[in-house]
């Protein structure tokens, strides 16, 4: 390979690390937040008329990080399956991997959040979900590319036909609901409930989209025509939202009202839902990962380099995160004592903010030490991180 090559190659691939490195970045805005902001609380959707806007910006840019980490990971999982040395199977990779994050949700994930093993509530979040999607793609990406295409804009598109379903509360079709659609509880009395937050079928949606979006980076394939087909895709998906939601027509449960202002209008009309997550929020959030990724072609500099340090240790700085953000949160708690209800919490969202910058550096270093051990160990237990 000459140096050229050599250079393309690791620009195609680093671009798809600094995306998911900056929404990494961003997550931790949002995980601050819960972890010393928690006092002010937003539902799904939020109440746009009354949230501070502040908040509401913090938390709608939030929105972005799990659609595009896991459409991400159905491009890293194609990459995965087409290597230099010609295609082979990611059946195994992608089984075994999932399998992984689902234990680590259930184990790891959970006990981050709360502090408690076990738990009183044992939450199906995001890494429960991307396990799972990963699983049924260990299945689905032997169809044809144009077939999973396909099939990803079905289940994106036609989920909202499925909001109406209803089953008896502990019935197999109740659980199947909650499990694939409707957000809710798999267990909801004893020691240990089992809530769902993150319902499964969207998601098969998008980490299949993301797959089969692979062949955009594939080797000879011409940047222009890369950038010039995410501009449109991410273009055309902001264009096809800003139809459904400007006219209240499909795509969202939730329609959007007039304000009191302006600003309270427009916040209406972005408040989209995200469990499980909208048609509308998924152009919205897809559409922007699109033009990110178009435009980061174009863009090294320290902070993209950064960023690419991020995501080249993606699980490795999900857990270090969470883990840091439990040890401050119990360490605020003891020194400055609770001020809401059991816990710490700080007053002002720019509290939050400055708290997240300051986080950055602390979480870099152990993450650029973990990147350099994944790329230089012939390990096989690192790729799952």
């Amino acid at each position: 390979m000459t140096s050229t090559s050599s250079a393309t190659l690791r620009t195609r691939i680093a671009v798809i690390d600094v995306l998911r490195g900056l929404v990494m970045l961003i997550m931790l805005f949002d995980h601050v937040r819960e972890t010393v902001f928690l006092h002010h609380q937003v539902g799904d959707p939020m109440d746009a008329a009354s949230v501070d806007p502040a908040l509401f910006f913090t938390r709608l840019a939030a929105h972005v990080c799990a659609p595009m980490f896991v459409f991400l990971t159905g491009l890293s999982a194609w990459l995965y399956a087409h290597p230099a040395a010609g295609p082979r199977s990611a059946t195994g990779f992608l089984f075994k991997r999932g399998l992984l994050l689902v234990v680590l949700e259930l184990v790891f994930v959970n006990f981050a959040w709360s502090g408690a093993f076990p738990p009183a509530v044992l939450y199906l979040q995001v890494i429960w979900v991307i396990g799972l999607a990963m699983m049924a793609l260990a299945v689905l990406h032997q169809l044809p590319l144009k077939v999973l295409a396909l099939l990803g804009v079905a289940i994106i598109a036609g989920q909202h036909l499925l909001t109406g379903l209803r089953a008896e509360e502990g019935s197999l079709g109740y659980y199947l609901l909650t499990v694939l659609l409707q957000r809710g509880y798999l267990v909801a009395d004893g020691a240990m409930k089992i809530k769902v937050s993150y319902p499964l079928l969207p998601w098969i949606g998008v980490i299949v989209l993301g797959y089969a979006a692979g062949p955009l980076y594939a080797r000879g394939r011409s940047i222009e025509g890369r950038r010039r087909l995410l501009l449109a895709l991410g273009a055309g998906s902001l264009l096809l939202l800003a139809v459904l939601r400007g006219c209240n027509i499909y795509g969202e449960t939730l329609p959007w009202v007039a304000g009191d202002t302006v600003l309270r209008t427009a916040m209406s009309v972005l408040n989209f839902t995200k469990y499980p997550p909208s048609l509308d929020f998924l152009l919205f959030t897809l559409g922007l990962g699109m033009l990110g990724l178009a435009w980061l072609e174009s863009v090294d500099n320290w902070f993209t380099r950064a960023c690419a340090t991020f995501g080249g240790a993606p699980m490795f700085y999900y857990l270090l995160h969470l883990y840091l953000l439990l040890l401050i949160g119990i360490s605020l708690t003891t020194v400055l004592g609770a001020n809401h209800g059991n816990r710490y919490g700080v007053e002002h969202i720019w509290q939050v903010w400055l708290l997240a910058l300051l986080l950055m550096p602390v979480l870099y270093f152990p993450c650029r030490a973990f990147a350099h051990y994944k790329r230089t160990s012939r390990q096989a237990w690192v790729r799952y991180f």
